[in-house]
């Protein structure tokens, strides 16, 4: 017996492992209205008076002149061919191999409400988030 059905969606995240907190938004569609919805987010979660700068790498939504950066963030592209250097990749492993992978779901409110679920439990250990994360090359700036 194979299931043959598929159904995905797109999570966006971003973290901070100074704070040990993060920003996301799960979306059905990879493009550059997306990358602005997530923009926003983060936008809305750094902290007062900080600005954040956002490691991307460069895939067409992320370098698009179409984007709508909020002032508090700067984004810093990856050389290219480069993804492993980008923190957040340790959480997408890290969600697959906990929460994500080897998984059916019964279609795609069920996945959504997986990815949810899968990054507020990340959320919820900001230990681990910035254990996972955390990078001697990075640091908080203050000033």
């Amino acid at each position: 017996m194979r299931d043959r059905r598929y159904a995905w969606t797109w999570l966006f995240g971003a973290v901070c492992p100074e704070r040990g907190v993060g920003a996301a938004v799960v979306l059905p569609h990879v493009n550059v209205e997306a990358m602005n919805a997530h923009l926003a987010e983060i936008g809305r979660r750094v902290a007062q008076g900080s600005h954040a700068v956002l490691v991307l790498d460069r895939a067409g939504w992320h370098t698009s002149p179409r984007l709508r950066v909020p002032e508090n963030i700067t984004l810093l592209w990856l050389p290219p061919y480069a993804p492993e250097s980008n923190p957040v990749e340790q959480v997408w492993a890290y969600l697959r191999a906990n929460f994500l992978s080897h998984r059916v779901w019964d279609g795609y409110e069920a996945i959504v409400e997986a990815c949810c679920d899968a990054w507020n439990r990340l959320m919820d250990t900001p230990e681990r988030l910035a254990s996972i994360t955390r990078r001697v090359w990075a640091k908080a700036v203050t000033g």
